[in-house]
């Protein structure tokens, strides 16, 4: 049964990608704080290399079925990123959260790197989420990654 989502789902589900980048990152060690400035989300510092991130949150929910579908991300978002990193003296990074059928999975990149993987195209980059995507991230030390899987055990 296909579940309807409330009129406020996508940003609903923004903020919580937002949310669970934060706290994964803090539970981490990074510094890390949300800003509300065009361009980026978070701005956290990496405890590991002291590198100060400037990270723009994208996040989908999707449909039963529709898991592999890829996320697009405007051509103007990068540069948005890069104006707002510069004014903050950052690197800019994407994460990109994507909650489909049983699993929320999670992908960490810095801007420069996911423009190697998945070049802009005419009006968007796309990042995938097919399977062979997915084992390609996985093996690739430059992208972060982490995933829950979920389940409903008692609700309407």
């Amino acid at each position: 049964m296909e579940i309807l989502k409330s009129s406020r789902h996508s940003k609903i589900t923004g903020d919580f990608g937002e949310a669970l980048v934060l706290c994964w990152l803090s539970k981490h060690g990074f510094e890390c704080a949300r800003v509300d400035h065009t361009g980026i989300d978070i701005i956290a510092r990496n405890p590991r290399t002291a590198e100060l991130m400037g990270i723009s949150v994208k996040s989908r929910s999707r449909s039963t079925g529709t898991g592999g579908t890829f996320v697009s991300i405007p051509n103007e978002n990068f540069a948005k990123a890069t104006a707002a990193c510069d004014a903050f003296g950052c690197v800019p990074y994407f994460a990109v959260v994507v909650d489909a059928d049983d699993t929320i999975r999670t992908y960490l990149v810095s801007m420069e790197h996911l423009l190697e993987v998945h070049p802009m195209r005419k009006t968007t980059s796309a990042w995938s989420m097919h399977t062979r995507a997915l084992e390609a991230y996985a093996s690739d030390s430059a992208i972060k990654c982490f995933e829950f899987h979920t389940g409903t055990s008692c609700w309407w």
